[in-house]
């Protein structure tokens, strides 16, 4: 059995201080590797050398960041089929949603090697006789990134380029789900020239976790995950005094008005709550069909969720795989009975689905379920996997209002061709993230990602300005030379001024 090692100070590290778990290959249901797991120790054992290696790392010029940026942008590019392999093999999505994810985290590496420009600070002159003052953008420390196992490169790559490139140190602390390609990075960074301590990767379980919220040498925290993780980890880190920056689970919503095109909604739909399985953060999962359109929407959805081929991830022709573990196949599937026994109209059964060859994998098929309503468990709970649910509203008014009853606010889409119902849409909704005939609305790496309500604990959103601003801390400088040969006037006690 293949053991999946920490990486700690600049070369793989096979203390099992925790014991180990195993890793799955989801669409054959075997165990596949095991993941070494973290204590308390170990993690301390990972700050003292991310520590170090942030006293030099702080200090180096803008210019070698950005050439590491650049080097570990190139290779990320050139084994980008490797990583794409690596994902699908232990998360279990098809070979092209990997690619994808792989080439999101590029976006974010390229918005890093910027980090020159980014962290210009400001300046003003002669602020009072003879005293200038500027502000200035330090690094603040050993930042840690706790990740989810849906995107295990894009997800850590909206953490730890920005934080690098910022002259922080930054400790990963991947799914045990899916960690070998974490490993693959703090390799590629090696190669790219990275001083080693300046990236580690920590395998572990909540132990991990909680150690990394305690622990007085880390300085930030960056979190993705459900909500009561979400709330769990900002209230652990802040009360340790860290800034945190904790995204939780979601419960997007696609409104459909009658004016949209419908065959263009149902593909874009289907496409965003199957694909992966579901298992995104930014899925669509919630259909609120508007007036009349309802009954013909539904028919192509039913469609399109017949149409979808499951396979395992590496066949040519899947379009979906299967779920990461036993445990979420069980779970989603426990949600569709629970859509069934509230009365919903179950349209598309995912439940019963058999992949020939892969009779022990974690699969379930594409699910529809129309007539549901805001009280059924099915629409309450973040059910993360490939379940579409149809809510019906009479007008925008109150689809809009459903929305935004709803105690998630990550993403929202609306498919319309009216530009004023569309810009009426995007004022009035309360999520952070809207799609506007896009269906997940995921903004670029120069624009920042989160969501709003129980979507996010911290006031700060990931990569982009906000990411900087994050893995930042101002310090404002006020200075005065005076002429040594000029006479010093005596200080007056009173409050300075600059009159």
């Amino acid at each position: 059995m293949r053991t999946i090692p920490h990486w700690i100070d600049g070369r793989e590290d096979t203390a099992a201080t925790a014991g180990s778990s195993p890793v799955y290959n989801p669409a054959t249901g075997q165990p596949q590797a095991e993941v070494l797991l973290a204590d308390g120790g170990l993690i301390d054992r990972a700050v003292t050398s991310a520590t170090a290696a942030f006293e030099s790392w702080k200090d180096s010029p803008l210019s070698a960041r950005t050439r590491i940026m650049f080097a570990f942008r190139d290779l990320v590019v050139q084994h980008s089929a490797e990583l794409a392999e690596i994902i699908s093999a232990e998360h279990g999505k098809v070979i092209s949603d990997a690619a994808g994810e792989v080439a999101r985290a590029v976006d974010v590496i390229e918005f890093a090697c910027g980090i020159p420009h980014l962290l210009k600070g400001e300046f003003s002159d002669q602020v009072s006789n003879g005293i200038d003052c500027l502000t200035v953008h330090r690094p603040v420390g050993v930042c840690a990134g706790i990740t989810p196992f849906n995107f295990p490169v894009m997800v850590p790559a909206w953490m730890h380029p920005v934080a690098i490139a910022c002259g922080n140190s930054f400790i990963l602390k991947p799914s045990e789900r899916d960690p070998s390609v974490s490993t693959m990075i703090a390799r590629l960074y090696q190669e790219a020239g990275l001083p080693d301590g300046v990236f580690t990767v920590v395998n572990g379980d909540r132990t991990a976790v909680e150690a990394i919220c305690d622990h007085p040498g880390i300085a930030a925290v960056s979190f993705v995950g459900s909500t009561p993780i979400a709330r769990y980890v900002h209230q652990r880190g802040s009360t340790a005094g860290k800034r945190v920056q904790a995204l939780g689970g979601a419960k997007n919503h696609a409104i459909v008005l009658p004016d949209a095109d419908l065959d263009f909604a149902a593909d874009q739909i289907s496409a965003a709550g199957y694909g992966s399985a579901g298992q995104r953060c930014m899925a669509l999962s919630a259909v609120v069909a508007v007036g009349d359109c309802a009954d013909d929407l539904v028919d192509r959805l039913e469609k399109r969720a017949r149409s979808v081929v499951v396979g395992p991830g590496n066949a040519a022709d899947a379009e979906m795989g299967p779920l990461v573990t036993a445990a979420a196949r069980d779970r989603v599937r426990g949600a569709i009975d629970a859509g069934v026994a509230a009365g919903a109209t179950l349209r598309v059964d995912g439940r019963g689905l058999v992949v020939a060859g892969h009779e022990d994998g974690f699969f379930v098929g594409p699910t529809l379920f129309d007539d549901v309503t805001t009280e059924m468990e099915i629409y309450t709970q973040e059910i993360f996997g490939p379940v579409l649910v149809v809510l019906r509203a009479p007008d925008l008014d109150s689809a809009i209002d459903l929305v935004n009853a709803n105690p998630y606010g990550n993403g929202t889409a609306i498919f319309t061709s009216s530009g004023g119902a569309a810009r009426e849409f995007a004022r009035r909704i309360t999520v952070g993230m809207v799609g506007i005939n896009v269906p997940i609305p995921v903004p670029m790496a120069y624009h920042s990602f989160g969501g709003w309500k129980d979507s996010l604990f911290g006031d700060r959103h990931v990569h982009g300005v906000e990411g900087v601003s994050f893995y930042t801390r101002s310090q404002a400088i006020t200075s005065r030379w005076p002429a040594a040969a000029a006479p010093v006037a005596a200080a007056p006690l009173s409050f300075p001024t600059a009159h």
